[in-house]
């Protein structure tokens, strides 16, 4: 055979991938279990940009989804950056595999082909960064449908949640102490560890009240911080966040149901309850707001059109109705690290001083006039204070 046709014939052949799978519904959920080398199954319509870059970190050598991992509404993100990552991608027709395999059995994924040892189990399309990238941009281009389609939406559903604006919401009574201070909220989004890391001067200058939304209290203890109030339905937050000591509030529906409660009952733990539409984050906002914070500085939030379609929500509406109450004591976190000026600390202005003394007494001691002064002054000093010279 020819040199060049068996390059070729190499070149076009399907890439192979084994592993150990792991398997979960929810993906942010199964992010925290996945280690690294594992064969992530997930079942996840419009692969966000977030999950995309939780199950990279994680390590994961490949991804089948058993929903479209981009359904064409709008370029989400997740997807490109799962491929340009070399994570090999696989949408799936269905989601038999849920029921064919379970936590720790290996896979071996060819192209498309799914098989556990020699059994083919599932085929699906297998997705290339080429391929991804220029849906994508044709996605990029017919932006126009998905904003009509989200505007609708959200009018639709602005009326459900207008008490966010109107402020009929009850709030409980907190031990967290917001007046006249700033509040840094982190939710769990785009980039929010990075921001989180770059807002490290401002938070040792500042001192903000931490607040962690679900994962984004995760991420404040990572990133060597202690929150100071978790809000949410706690299904991200870890249950090590949740005994770090902060003040725990769950977000319950406006009937009063509270996925949340049932876990922190569980662990013991005492917590206050926020009924009110909306999303978990609009909620720690408002608390912020309505007990006096000076300024809010969100980190991982959405601020524009494909961060809001990547939440994959019915309607934004609560988000846009939040940032209207809020105005203008609301920032993102990119605006502050971008404009903070951190203040020099301590330390810093003692070894300039003592670099000062240590360089001014070498100049006395090798100058001989110099010298003779230093003494002088050194004896009246030690006649003032009553010392024998």
């Amino acid at each position: 055979m020819p040199v060049a046709r068996r390059r070729t014939e190499v070149a076009n052949a399907p890439r192979v991938v084994t592993g150990p799978v792991r398997l979960g519904r929810k993906t942010k959920l199964l992010s925290k279990r996945l280690l690294a080398g594992e064969v992530a199954v997930i079942d996840h319509r419009d692969l966000d940009r977030v999950s995309g870059e939780d199950l990279i970190a994680r390590g994961v050598v490949a991804v089948l989804n058993c929903r479209p991992s981009s359904t064409g509404s709008y370029p989400n993100m997740g997807p490109l950056l799962l491929t340009q990552a070399g994570v090999t991608l696989v949408d799936l027709p269905d989601d038999r595999l849920f029921d064919e395999l379970k936590d720790g059995q290996a896979v071996e994924i060819r192209g498309g082909e799914v098989y556990r040892g020699k059994e083919l189990i599932a085929t699906g399309i297998a997705q290339t960064p080429e391929s991804v990238r220029e849906e994508t941009d044709q996605r990029r281009a017919e932006i126009g449908e998905a904003l009509e389609s989200f505007a609708r939406n959200t009018v639709e559903h602005m009326l459900e949640e207008r008490e966010l604006l109107s402020g009929r919401v009850d709030l409980p009574r907190f031990d967290t102490d917001f007046r006249d201070r700033h509040a840094l909220i982190v939710v769990r989004g785009v980039h929010h560890q990075r921001d989180l890391r770059a807002l490290r001067a401002y938070i040792r200058d500042v001192k903000p009240v931490l607040v962690g939304v679900d994962g984004g209290a995760n991420a404040i203890l990572e990133a060597g911080f202690k929150p100071s109030m978790i809000v949410g339905d706690m299904d991200s937050a870890s249950k090590e966040t949740l005994k770090c000591g902060a003040e725990l509030v769950v977000h319950a529906y406006a009937d009063g149901r509270a996925p949340g409660r049932e876990l922190l009952e569980e662990l013991g733990v005492p917590y206050k309850t926020v009924a009110a539409p909306g999303t978990s984050q609009d909620i720690a906002m408002i608390i912020a707001a309505e007990k006096g914070a000076e300024l809010i500085v969100s980190v991982g939030s959405q601020f524009n059109l494909v961060e809001f379609l990547d939440k994959n929500r019915r309607g934004m509406s609560s988000t846009f109705l939040t940032r209207l109450r809020l105005g203008e004591i609301l920032v993102d976190a990119k605006g502050v690290s971008r404009l903070y000026r951190p203040r020099p600390g301590f330390a810093p202005v003692l070894l300039v001083a003592a670099v000062g003394l240590l360089a001014l007494i070498g100049i006395v001691l090798v100058t001989p006039g110099l010298k003779e002064v230093a003494d002088l002054l050194w004896l009246k000093l030690q006649l003032l204070i009553g010392l024998d010279p």
